[in-house]
């Protein structure tokens, strides 16, 4: 092609005798879909700027999250090629189903991390912090999971500590950007919305005690671990002295290591 000076192998030559894998298949342009079939069919490539095709032998691994039958029935994704491309289908569950990944998968990105900022050693998680990344439903799966444990190394500056605090959303804050205007219902509907609003179930609520003390234990606990432990600056945050942000700590048996 114009500008070239020597001849570049492509990724089909460098994969050839081996295995080829391509992610995010069903984002494969109708063009890029017509290239794998004939390579996948034929065996055969031509590069960029040639007229002669070359032989290649490669085995072929491809992933997608999307359901790629559904696109093939719509016009969307090559029936012919997703034929050829089915000849052997796994299909992973999602990661919030997955017993024991969570914990061993975060484990894994958080060692990484850690070596890669230079700690010294690796804290491991706080057992709070351990437990809401069990409870997350992960719609993104393993990428969001390293997302999330990498920012929380990220912004801990104590590897003698545990990682006692962890973001799931990044975009949420009290200033981000305000999204579109709400809907305009019709009066219909706006009179069934104030006749029926949404009210929390009190019904659930056995023990009244047990549920404020459930409630201001875990503020506390957010707010510590948001704060590092910083003790004067969550007792800022949280509106209380010093004294009676200490007196929570004791009342709930709060320690650096929860």
């Amino acid at each position: 092609f114009t500008g070239a000076t020597k001849a570049r192998a492509g990724r089909f030559e460098e994969a050839d005798k081996g295995t080829l894998f391509l992610d995010e298949l069903g984002t494969l342009s109708t063009g890029a879909q017509e290239r794998l079939l004939r390579a996948v069919e034929y065996g055969e490539v031509t590069r960029i700027g040639s007229s002669r095709p070359m032989r290649v032998d490669v085995r072929i691994v491809g992933a997608t999250n999307e359901d790629l039958p559904a696109k093939a029935e719509q016009g969307e994704f090559r029936a012919d090629l997703l034929d050829r491309l089915s000849f052997e289908v796994i299909t992973l569950p999602p990661l919030r189903v997955r017993e024991g990944d969570v914990e061993v998968l975060a484990d894994y990105f958080g060692r990484r991390m850690a070596a890669e900022l230079g700690w010294e050693g690796w804290p491991g998680f706080a057992p709070h912090v351990a437990d809401q990344l069990e409870r997350h439903d992960w719609p993104g799966n393993v990428r969001e999971l390293r997302n999330v444990v990498e920012r929380a190394i990220y912004r801990w500056d104590d590897w003698d500590q545990p990682i006692g605090h962890v973001v799931f959303d990044p975009f949420d804050s009290p200033w981000k950007p305000a999204g579109p205007g709400p809907r305009k219902d019709s009066p219909a509907q706006q009179s069934a919305a104030t006749a029926a609003p949404a009210m929390p179930d009190f019904d659930l609520v056995a023990d009244l005690r047990g549920a404020v003390d459930a409630h201001e234990r875990a503020i506390v606990e957010h707010a510590l671990g948001k704060h590092r432990w910083n003790q004067r600056q969550t007792a800022k945050a949280l509106g209380l002295t010093y004294d009676q942000l200490r007196h929570c700590i004791k009342k709930h048996g709060l320690t650096d290591d929860d």
